[in-house]
């Protein structure tokens, strides 16, 4: 099922995390990692989110893909991600302290991954049988081992995995700013793949984007989640859930499936198979400002 460095081409999680309908959970995945305390003070205090949020989501996926698809490489990829965290700390409003290093504040961000990749397959791809999580269960632990980090986070099964998103959804995540922060899009800028598009006419189309984005996020969030953040969740609301992701899954039967892979992901698949692929990076216009190219907390490609 893995090959000796990591994740191979024939594991689920190839199949599943570089799919671009993995970006419909975007808003779940950030907002379930920044309500956990530690990570949310984290961002507040030293991320860049506030200020060029289109750049650093789309840049953060080609390392963070790398330790799924670099092959003899993705060690060394899980290496650079753990370093670009060794200096943010801090103490939090509370008066907590936190460090982005912490074993379990590591492993929270590396399991909203992993539950990421399921609900993207449920819901968006085809759907999984529990055989199928047990699984990718499995391959996730291989997955997290390329951090280098500390594996006594790590549940010992899916059951024990499930007992554990459980409590943290129930006990440990918190209503933060930041979490709020990445639900709000009322200032979001225009995205690159539409750059051409007027501000004027993005600020229009942006309110209904935000509605239905905010809306499917609440359809993936756990009950105890919902509740925590003070959603209520109708049959209406899951009858339009429903129908989306069937709208979704039947696109994606028509896409080829090239398309539908991120590009560090395509070149992956390029290499097993045997053509000629360097190493995908992202391009110029996702990088962190210029005066932030020399911090050692932000992938920059050939620094």
């Amino acid at each position: 099922m893995r090959s000796q460095t990591g994740l191979g081409p024939d594991t689920l999680t190839w199949k599943y995390f570089g799919d671009w309908r993995g970006m419909l959970q975007g808003l779940w995945a950030g907002s379930m990692q920044n309500m956990h305390p530690g990570l949310g003070a984290a961002v507040e205090q030293h991320s860049t989110f506030y200020t060029e949020r289109w750049q650093r989501l789309l840049r953060s996926l080609y390392p963070i893909g790398g330790v799924v698809f670099d092959g003899e490489r993705a060690a060394e990829t899980g290496a650079r991600i753990r370093k670009y965290h060794n200096d943010i700390e801090g103490v939090d409003a509370q008066g907590r302290k936190y460090h982005a290093l912490d074993p379990d504040t590591f492993y929270w961000a590396h399991a909203t991954f992993f539950m990421g990749t399921i609900l993207t397959a449920e819901h968006f791809v085809g759907g999984l049988t529990e055989a199928d999580k047990r699984q990718l269960f499995d391959e996730h632990v291989t997955w997290y081992s390329l951090y280098g980090m500390s594996m006594r986070p790590v549940p010992e099964s899916w059951e024990a995995f499930q007992e554990y998103w459980e409590h943290m959804c129930g006990a440990v995540l918190e209503d933060t700013k930041a979490a709020r922060d990445v639900l709000d899009l009322s200032t979001l800028a225009v995205p690159p793949v539409i750059s051409w598009l007027p501000v004027p006419v993005w600020s229009v189309i942006r309110r209904p984007i935000q509605r239905s984005a905010v809306r499917m996020t609440v359809g993936l969030y756990d009950q105890s989640v919902r509740d925590l953040l003070g959603y209520t969740w109708t049959e209406r609301d899951e009858v339009w859930f429903q129908r989306v992701c069937r709208l979704v899954r039947a696109v994606g039967r028509l896409v080829p499936k090239r398309r539908l892979l991120h590009p560090r992901a395509r070149g992956a698949y390029d290499r097993v198979s045997g053509r000629a692929a360097p190493l995908a990076e992202t391009p110029d216009r996702n990088l962190p400002p210029p005066d932030k190219r020399n911090s050692p907390r932000h992938y920059v490609p050939g620094r």
